[in-house]
């Protein structure tokens, strides 16, 4: 019983050590600020297990098949580039800004497919990964993985003629220009066929009649 009440003094003690140290603000938040690493082991341990035990049971389906090859790489190339660059790509500033930093593409080819295809559609939070299965269906999000899981060996020569051989950004409605892409590529405006993900209103759309501002972008 001794040994009980110790235990329950020790976590009370914890919980508000923790509190204080929340409440008081001396952790840095900053995306410029690296975490402990004590916090960064913890974080990393718990991301892998977390996406593991959620992606055992996928099946993967064939990867090889090169219209689902050729599907991701209009889209790769749209929509992940900016994060993750790709053999012909220098690095930006959302690759150099974002902590932690998004693995490059080389790191991508070597990944389980049913792990990547797990982060596509459902991202990880605070990392800046979005969750892309809110817009598109399955199929689109494993012709991602099967054109990733040919980046090991691949030139900058082949990952250009890959893309220039797809449909562009194109998976099946809901498309928007993400950092490259076009924003029209593959579907006609409000006509188009839309992912069983996407809502029929979009609630951050603009009012028709209103335009959007031209920060000029200059810095």
């Amino acid at each position: 019983m001794k040994l009980l009440k110790t235990l329950v003094v020790l976590a009370l003690l914890g919980m508000v050590m923790a509190a204080a140290v929340i409440w008081s603000g001396v952790y840095h938040v900053g995306a410029d600020d690296p975490h402990w690493s004590a916090t960064y082991r913890v974080l990393e341990v718990a991301r892998q297990r977390s996406i593991a035990v959620r992606a055992a049971d996928i099946e993967v389906p064939d990867l090889s098949d090169a219209e689902l090859i050729r599907s991701g790489a209009g889209n790769y190339s749209a929509m992940c580039v900016t994060c993750h660059l790709s053999p012909d790509a220098a690095e930006t500033e959302l690759s150099i800004g974002l902590y932690p930093r998004p693995p490059r593409w080389d790191a991508l080819g070597q990944t389980d497919p049913a792990e990547a295809f797990w982060v596509l559609k459902h991202g990880i939070k605070a990392s800046g990964m979005p969750a892309w299965g809110k817009s598109m269906d399955d199929r689109y999000l494993w012709g991602m993985v099967a054109f990733m899981q040919q980046f090991p060996g691949m030139t900058a020569a082949q990952y250009s003629a890959q893309v220039s051989a797809s449909d562009g950004h194109s998976h099946g409605g809901g498309e928007t220009d993400v950092g490259g892409g076009d924003p029209h590529a593959g579907h006609d405006g409000a006509n188009a066929e839309r992912s069983s993900f996407e809502p029929v209103d979009d609630p951050m759309a603009t009012p028709s009649g209103e335009e959007h501002s031209d920060d000029g972008h200059d810095h």
